[in-house]
């Protein structure tokens, strides 16, 4: 099955008609400068989902390059998240409106964002509920069509469940790779049928002498980054991987030739560090 797996598959997201493509393009730490170049490249080598956010700054750029790129907005899937509560649901509604509309660079009121996330869960119970609660709004008008967290582990998530009038969250993007697999939160979002983002899915290049890895991407005339993200998608789970340099954007994609064996998935699953594995952050389960 895994071998049928294609650059323009996508996932319906849960209780909904939203579909999400199967591989996204990160931007995280992409300079305003580089983002539009990068993004633009990444829409040339066949990428339609883009994931940014409002801590990463770059937000307009992502929105100019997808209008310089000719393809129809609704041809290009865009994430993007809010990291600091504003306080009350109405300064967070505005908030994320902002980041909608420097997006979509107007006023205009068809302006919108395929998905939102909560950018971590370190933060009150108030505020995750406030801004839970305006990007409900925001979906109801439309101005989103779909909504999630980050960086959420099994006991906030549940609490969603209080107060909420979207349950469970279409989707949870969470670092993940096979030194860092969060094994927990991720049978919790599977069994109820939350659609797993995987963020660092390349680990930096931190792991790109690692033997195993250097192995099995001899074995296939692969390099390491892309075994790594053929495991993410063999898994199920949405790789971000991310680059700014042009040959890496496309050599990122080249994953659909080859298939990893179960012997070569249960060797990476073995891989696992658990929280020690994390580069970035691994979640906390407990609420």
């Amino acid at each position: 099955m895994a071998s049928k797996l294609k650059f323009t598959d996508l996932l319906v997201l849960p209780n909904s008609s939203v579909k999400i493509p199967r591989i996204g393009f990160g931007v995280y730490l992409s300079e305003p400068g580089k983002c539009v170049a990068s993004c633009q490249a990444a829409l040339r080598a066949g990428y339609r989902h883009i994931d940014t956010a409002e801590y990463y700054a770059n937000e307009k750029e992502v929105g100019e390059a997808v209008r310089k790129s000719g393809l129809k907005r609704s041809d290009v899937f865009i994430t993007t998240k809010i990291l600091y509560p504003g306080g009350s649901v109405e300064k967070n509604y505005e908030r994320m409106l902002d980041s909608i509309l420097k997006i979509n660079g107007d006023s205009n009121a068809n302006s919108y964002v395929d998905l939102f996330l909560i950018h971590t869960g370190n933060m009150s119970s108030v505020d995750r509920g406030q801004i839970w609660t305006a990007m409900e709004r925001l979906l109801e008008e439309g101005r989103i069509k779909a909504i999630g967290v980050s960086n959420w582990g099994i006991g906030k998530i549940e609490e969603l469940k209080s107060f909420a009038k979207i349950y469970p969250p279409h989707v949870n993007q969470i670092e993940l790779h096979p030194f860092c697999q969060q094994r927990e939160v991720v049978e919790f979002c599977q069994k109820n049928g939350i659609v797993i983002e995987a963020y660092c899915p390349l680990i930096r290049n931190q792991k790109a002498n690692d033997p195993i890895l250097k192995e099995i991407a001899e074995a296939h005339k692969k390099k390491t980054t892309q075994i790594l993200v053929r495991y993410c998608l063999q898994k199920g789970w949405v790789p971000l991987p991310k680059s700014d340099t042009p040959s890496r954007i496309i050599e990122n994609t080249d994953v659909y030739d080859f298939e990893l064996s179960e012997k070569e998935m249960a060797t990476l699953d073995g891989l696992d560090q658990g929280r020690k594995g994390a580069i970035v952050e691994a979640v906390v389960n407990t609420l």
